[in-house]
Parts: structure tokens; C-alpha cells; sequence
């Protein structure tokens, strides 16, 4: 009996003996916890919810008793948008004629971003942001404002961003001395291909950044963006 109570103990120190050696050879992983998944926030909250309510039933579907009470509810979202809408708005300006004098009164007339201009600031701001920042041709946007219902000539369209440019030309020549009066100016090169008449020539695009944060300034971030095209310098937008 001893000699198999040796021969026992020797075979299980040979066993503990084997398994330390495979631990060692093992690389030890932390336990950890599966967390749940958080719920994925599809739409944005800075976007307004309209709230459909469906009538719930009357009766119970099982039974047909009318005795129901709220249990909970399940609700369904689904991103909509809103089309484009167009409108005239007329501005009357009423005559008044004094019987004293004779003289004729009227309110002055509202004020036009372009003079005598038929198009509204919302209207002009949209032309320019696609022609400029979307970079869809004028000859584009009246095709899908013709089907949209709203025909307007390609002249008629270029007249009016060749005024509105114009118009915002002091604005963008004061944004263009504030940047360039900066102490360290952040530039940037790029090319882009520009749609000529029979081909596609090459334009390039100069933006200019004036921000002193990372030095320790207290100015902010502003940019120049400017387009050479056929030898000349035309400066597009400011911000």
C-alpha cells in the first residue's frame, strides 16, 4: 500500500509539474463584461419631431372587451423632407391724395439687394451658394428650376449674380484687408478643372486662413478663398 501511495504522489507532482509549465507557456487575458450595445441615434436632435398618434383600438382584439388601459407605447421614426416651395410676394404701396393740397402721399418703396431687381435676398443667396459653393453651373439650376415650374433665362440668372457679386464686393474687399493684415498667413493651392468653351481648361483655387489661436492669439479663424482662370485673379467668396 505505501509503495502505490508513492507511486501516486509521484505521478501527481508530475501532473502539477506539466500543468505549470503549460500556464507558463499561456498569456494571461482579462476577464471583461460585454456591455449592450448602445441604441444608434439615427437623426439628429436639432431636428423638429412632428408627432402622429394612430387611434388604438376600441376593443380588445382576443376578447372584444372594452375595458383597456395603456401599457405602453412603440414609435416608428422616419426622416421626411420638405419640398421646395416658390412664391410671389407682392408689395402694395397704396396712393393717397390730400384734398387740401392735392399733393399725393405713398410709402417708399421696400428695399432691393439689387436695384429694380426681380429676385429676393433667400433667392439670390440660393443661386449664389450652388453656382459658388455647391459649384453647379447657372445653366443647370434653371433647368431644375424650370421643372420645379419657375422658368428663368440663363441671361436673366447671370445678370443677377454679376450684381450680387457687385453688390457683396465691399464686404469681401474689408474681409480680404482684415486677413491680410494678419502677421502669419496659412495659404493653400489647388487646382481644379474648369469647363471652357470645346474643352476643359485648368484653374486654380488660393485660399488664405488668418488664425492666431495656436499662437496664443485672440483672433479667430478667417479665410479668403480666391480662383485664377485665364490670367486673372477673381475673388469668389469671404467668410
Amino acid at each position: 500500500m505505501e509503495l502505490t501511495f508513492e507511486e501516486l504522489q509521484a505521478s501527481a507532482t508530475e501532473d502539477e509539474i506539466a500543468a505549470e509549465m503549460a500556464v507558463a507557456k499561456t498569456t494571461a487575458v482579462a476577464g471583461f463584461t460585454r456591455k449592450r450595445p448602445a441604441e444608434r441615434n439615427t437623426f439628429p436632435d436639432h431636428l423638429p419631431r412632428e408627432r402622429v398618434v394612430i387611434d388604438p383600438p376600441a376593443a380588445c382584439e382576443c376578447c372584444g372587451g372594452t375595458r383597456l388601459r395603456k401599457l405602453g407605447e412603440d414609435v416608428t421614426q422616419t426622416l421626411e423632407s420638405i419640398p421646395r416651395q416658390w412664391k410671389v410676394v407682392e408689395t402694395v404701396r397704396e396712393k393717397f391724395t390730400c384734398r387740401d393740397c392735392e399733393k399725393i402721399s405713398q410709402a417708399p418703396a421696400p428695399f432691393h439687394v439689387i436695384p429694380r431687381g426681380w429676385a429676393g435676398p433667400s433667392l439670390l443667396a440660393m443661386i449664389l451658394f450652388e453656382k459658388f459653393g455647391q459649384h453647379q453651373p447657372l445653366n443647370r439650376q434653371i433647368e431644375r428650376y424650370a421643372r420645379e415650374g419657375v422658368p428663368i433665362s440663363l441671361s436673366t440668372a447671370a445678370d443677377a449674380v454679376g450684381a450680387a457679386c457687385a453688390v457683396l464686393d465691399p464686404l469681401l474687399r474689408l474681409v480680404e484687408a482684415h486677413v491680410m493684415a494678419a502677421d502669419r498667413l496659412h495659404g493653400d493651392d489647388t487646382t481644379v478643372p474648369v469647363l471652357a468653351l470645346g474643352k476643359c481648361d485648368g484653374g486654380r483655387c488660393w485660399t488664405y486662413v488668418r488664425d492666431d489661436r495656436p499662437f496664443g492669439g485672440a483672433e479667430g479663424v478667417s479665410d479668403i478663398l480666391c480662383k485664377r482662370r485665364f490670367g486673372s485673379l477673381i475673388a469668389l467668396s469671404a467668410s
